[in-house]
């Protein structure tokens, strides 16, 4: 899941913001910190849209020569598990008696800084009538 970015020069400093994702901003020294850092500015939104139940925006195609910033394939299944739940109606608490484990490790599984396990995540697709699958593609 690549987000676009939009990358200001601000005398010493590059200011990051993503057109998709209003109120995400972030900076660095040089265009390189300010990208590596835009990926905690992004999941730090979107760990607060979650707690507050909102929805997450999809990221758009980016144009010709734009710059982006990739999200960890964790964090994105995720944010899929998370959409996957909102679309079904199904919250923390239907999960966790679906999946019969307590409400922390539903909190844990959609937690962004949590490094959850593949077959955890798995299983939570499944409880939705869902299947994760993982994807190799050469790089850009």
């Amino acid at each position: 899941m690549r987000y676009p970015v939009t990358l200001r020069r601000d005398g010493g400093t590059v200011n990051v913001s993503f057109p998709d994702v209003p109120g995400v901003h972030t900076f660095g020294d040089d265009e390189q910190e300010a990208l590596a850092r835009a990926v905690d500015a992004l999941e730090t939104m979107f760990m607060g849209m979650i707690e507050d139940r909102e929805d997450i925006p999809r990221p758009r195609a980016p144009k010709r020569r734009e710059k982006t910033v990739t999200l960890p394939a964790l964090t994105v299944a995720k944010l899929e598990l998370y959409r996957a739940m909102r679309t079904a109606g199904v919250g923390k608490a239907e999960l966790a008696r679906r999946l019969n484990c307590h409400l922390p490790q539903i909190d844990r599984l959609l937690d962004l800084g949590h490094a959850s396990r593949l077959d955890q995540l798995e299983q939570a697709f499944a409880a939705l009538n869902k299947r994760l699958e993982v994807a190799v593609l050469n790089a850009a």
